[in-house]
């Protein structure tokens, strides 16, 4: 079903009749209980209506299969533009109350003035919710057990994030944020504290009948953590959640941990007991391990010395801290104990911390501590771990620079800090200093090193540990953390020069450096998008204007063919203005051009009035041409792999995004070909119907220029590559095959042993090793020793430029790297999977490859080892290779290219 627009009409009437069959033996009652649009499509199906069903698989398509919109006042009913959905019966489009549910999550939870606040937004799915409706109405916490209710004050406000994180692109839900405030004392009965839980409901008018939620929590900050306030002696109410729900429980303890301190080879913790009639000091603490092993029973003792209020009076525990070191090894994983209350009736009760306890760290042997903290709910946390690092002082500077500094008692020596992206895995060292005990650590977000100059720190949470300088392996990391009870003093959030940063916390004491999109808030999300394309659509009856606009890898580098036209038409003093695309900011440009950020709504302006666009990625299937724009396709790469409409009849194929193909590629006039065996490829894999420049690609130039030495000895110096040292460059493909997860995250299947590199090889070479883009985790041990990580280096040309050997194994930079004439080995343990499971090759790459096809490290060392046994061997096949792919070889690609650009220009303005 999914695939029917694009199937043939023989296709569709087997499907039809497929369908009817399937339909005439499935159980009526879980057909009932699909979906909504599922129900709508099997009922099309049943129906054979084709044009009714296409409608609504293409508004599935754009907007997310969940979303629909709801008419009927009182009897709620699904609508799809273009469908008439009173033809179909009403079981089938009738929404039953759970197809309408209430959508709310709390985005922050704060105490002001003796109260909680909590903001979020809460709003009816597929209900809009933008500026018709200001959502939600009412909202009450109800005691569990009984009937008693307590209204709660809701106030609505506007919220753009509710609309970003629905994720769809048809409603707007802006309206739908509000603020709650919850005064404790209202929890009282007869004007006294009485434990129990409080459950939060709100209430949402929508058609049919007002729908009532909860609200979930966010994993990160006040509003993805409990959090425990002391509301008077003995009495504290903990905002948590259960089940992922807020609630409220009003907890009495009869005893709390208000301290500890060190006593000889003991902890001492110091207990207080409120002055209330269920005040008593507990007889003991016991200490188990997490999961329920017991470790040991220790007396509570009144203590006059013991710090303690009038009222309450002093009682201490004193425990070992041997037996609080119940680790096997210096390296093994933290070590949770339990701690509880025993009282002399046989009550236990987990021992929590008094409102002002300060969370410490004792240092014990092979560099562990023993931590006495907390957490959200106000327990006490006992943990025999790794010494941590603890901040207990943040700020940002005036200057834009994030300082922090706390208590570190490990081994500062041969550490390094490590900035860690906890999506795209990419890392970041900084320096720090140490003395007594005391780490201060400065980070320049807007600033950061990069091989292209000061880059800004891309979007996304990046995490603080300590490693061992050298490493890359993350499983010796050291967690930066924040002291627990400092917890509230977070977010703290500075404003960048286009983004905004943010210090925050995960796992309750997890810190990290959050830095936000450097797109308006009103221009993120499905929603907005959809939005701006509406607009795009407006701007093209705007007037051109003479601008070159580059799209280079959807914004991600200043580099390629798409940077060697904008150097030549610089060269050559063109009366036009540059604008490069940039995505996240990460795209670093000479000074003084402009750029735009991908998706912002200057993106889409420059779409829509700029004169000229090149590129040399796909572009969007909305992106229309106007009559005088000239748009201009480099392309990236020879193919060896399938493509495109040749994919037809594989595992691979996407029949809806190859149906595009046509209908994108036919808003170029030209498409830039780097040699005679790709051009009709192009013309098969893209459908494309206009003039292709067998040019060769502009970015290869640089092999024909006559600085092509100067720019080597620059990239060599940039890269601080050794002297002396001959250069590997390892450019490994990605595997359709190899994900995280079901998404479009891709691993690096690391086949390639390393350390045997180094071992054997390390004396003569260094490796550069540059992963696709779409590959997200690390390499082991690169730094700035034998391997080296250079995925950052944006012109990868420079790479070949300096390198004496290419190792590859199905990647187009096998074509690109021939132009040097240098050798190249072949990594390719996965041949037969990769060319008859996965892709599928244009070409007999076993007979034609210009260097040797090897499967282990050790015969791809051994290549390496004879590299002029191997030149002689598979010269003939090289210079058949070069012959095929790397004509022209002149030098004027760019040249070629520009030429057609400013004739076009010519003959426009004539």
């Amino acid at each position: 079903m999914h695939w029917l627009p694009e199937s043939s009409a023989e296709e569709r009437e087997a499907f039809f009749d497929e369908a009817g069959a399937f339909l005439a033996t499935a159980d009526p009652r879980k057909l009932a209980k699909l979906p909504p649009l599922m129900r709508v499509k099997w009922q099309l199906a049943r129906e054979r209506r084709l044009a009714d069903l296409l409608t609504v698989l293409a508004h599935e398509r754009e907007y997310r299969a969940s979303s629909f919109s709801v008419t009927g006042r009182l009897r709620p009913r699904l609508a799809i533009p273009g469908l008439d959905s009173g033809s179909l019966p009403a079981d089938v489009v009738r929404l039953r109350q759970a197809e309408l549910p209430v959508k709310g999550k709390a985005t922050e939870a704060r105490w002001q003035d003796g109260k909680l606040v909590v903001t979020g937004y809460a709003y009816v799915q597929n209900v809009p919710a933008d500026g018709r409706a200001r959502l939600p109405r009412l909202g009450w916490l109800r005691q569990q057990g009984a009937r008693r209710r307590v209204p709660v004050r809701v106030r609505p406000r506007t919220d753009l994030r509710a609309t970003r994180d629905s994720g769809q692109a048809l409603h707007a839900y802006d309206e739908a944020g509000f603020e709650l405030t919850v005064d404790p004392a209202k929890l009282r009965t007869g004007g006294r504290w009485q434990a129990g839980v409080w459950q939060l409901t709100l209430a949402l008018p929508s058609p049919g009948v007002v729908r009532l939620g909860s609200l979930d929590r966010t994993d990160i900050g006040s509003a993805g953590h409990s959090q425990a306030r002391q509301l008077a002696d003995g009495v504290r109410l903990v905002a948590g959640f259960s089940d992922e729900r807020l609630q409220l429980t009003v907890d009495t303890p009869a005893a709390e941990i208000a301290g500890h301190e060190r006593v000889g080879d003991a902890l001492r913790l110091r207990l207080h007991v409120p002055a209330t009639p269920r005040g008593r000091a507990p007889e003991r603490l016991l200490l188990a391990h997490k999961g329920g092993a017991f470790t040991g029973a220790y007396a509570v003792v009144a203590n006059g010395d013991a710090d303690g209020d009038a009222e309450g009076g002093g009682h201490v525990a004193d425990v070992p801290l041997a037996d609080l070191t119940v680790a096997e090894a210096a390296d093994a994983p933290t070590q949770d104990l339990i701690a509880t209350l025993e009282f002399a009736d046989g009550e236990t009760r987990r021992a929590t911390v008094r409102e002002g306890f300060a969370p410490g760290q004792y240092p014990v042997a092979e560099g562990r501590e023993i931590a006495v903290t907390t957490d959200g709910p106000g327990l006490l946390k006992l943990h025999d771990r790794v010494r941590q690092a603890v901040v207990d002082e943040l700020r940002w500077t005036e200057a834009g620079e994030l300082e922090l500094r706390g208590a570190y008692t490990g081994d500062p020596q041969g550490l390094e800090l490590v900035l860690r992206h906890g999506k795209y895995m990419e890392e970041k060292t900084l320096p720090f200093t140490c003395d007594d005990g005391r780490f201060t650590l400065v980070i320049a977000p807007d600033r950061m090193d990069s091989y292209d100059g000061p880059q800004e720190l891309r979007e996304g949470r990046w995490y603080l540990s300590f490693r061992p300088e050298g490493e890359a392996d993350k499983g010796g990391d050291v967690p930066v953390k924040i002291r627990g009870d400092l917890v509230d003093t977070l977010p703290l959030t500075h404003r960048g020069a286009h983004r905004a940063y943010t210090v925050e916390r995960r796992f309750f004491d997890r810190i990290f450096l959050a830095a936000g999109s450097p797109l308006r808030e009103e221009d993120r999300g499905k929603y907005r998008q959809r939005r701006l394309r509406e607009l795009y659509v407006r701007d093209r009856e705007k007037p051109l204007r003479d601008v070159v606009f580059y799209n280079c890898y959807h914004g991600r580098q200043f580099s390629d063919s798409p940077r060697a036209i904008y150097e030549e038409l610089v060269r050559r003093g063109a009366d036009v203005e540059h604008v490069w695309g940039t995505s996240d900011r990460q795209a670093v440009v000479p000074e003084g051009m402009r750029t735009v950020e991908w998706k912002s709504a200057e993106w889409h302006e420059a779409l829509a009035t700029s004169r000229f666009l090149v590129t040399n990625v796909m572009i969007s299937s909305w992106i229309k041409r106007r009559d005088d724009q000239l748009f201009v396709q480099t392309w990236h790469g020879t193919p060896l792999k399938k493509m495109g409409a040749d994919l037809l009849g594989t595992s691979k194929a996407n029949p809806a995004y190859i149906a595009t193909l046509p209908g994108r590629f036919e808003q170029f006039a030209y498409l830039v070909s780097p040699n005679a065996f790709t051009t009709p490829i192009m013309r098969s894999a893209f459908g494309f119907p206009n003039e292709i420049l067998e040019t060769g690609y502009p970015r290869n130039d640089v092999f024909y220029r006559e600085d092509r030495e100067e720019i080597a000895a620059r990239v060599r110096k940039t890269l601080r590559l050794p002297e002396g040292k001959k250069v590997l460059l390892y450019t490994p493909t990605w595997r359709d095959d190899q994900r995280f997860g079901a998404g479009k995250k891709f691993k690096l299947d690391l086949q390639l042993d390393l350390a045997a590199f180094e071992r054997e090889l390390g004396d003569e070479y260094v490796l550069l090793f540059r992963k696709h883009p779409k590959m997200l985790n690390n390499i082991t041990g690169a730094r700035d020793g034998f391997v080296r990580d250079v995925a950052a280096y944006a012109e990868i040309s420079d790479l070949y430029l300096v390198s004496d050997v290419l190792i590859t194994d199905y990647s187009s930079s096998m074509f690109d790297f021939a132009h040097t004439g240098r050798p190249m080995v072949f990594f390719t343990y996965d041949l037969e999977h990769y060319r008859d499971t996965l892709r599928g090759f244009y070409f007999d790459f076993t007979g034609t490859s210009p260097g040797p096809l090897v499967k282990t490290t050790e015969e791809l060392i051994d290549s390496l080892r004879n590299l002029e046994t191997v030149e002689k061997e598979y010269a003939d096949r090289y210079a058949a290779f070069v012959e095929k792919f790397c004509e022209p070889a002149d030098g004027r690609a760019t040249a070629q290219v520009v030429d057609k650009m400013l004739q076009w220009a010519a003959a426009r303005r004539r």
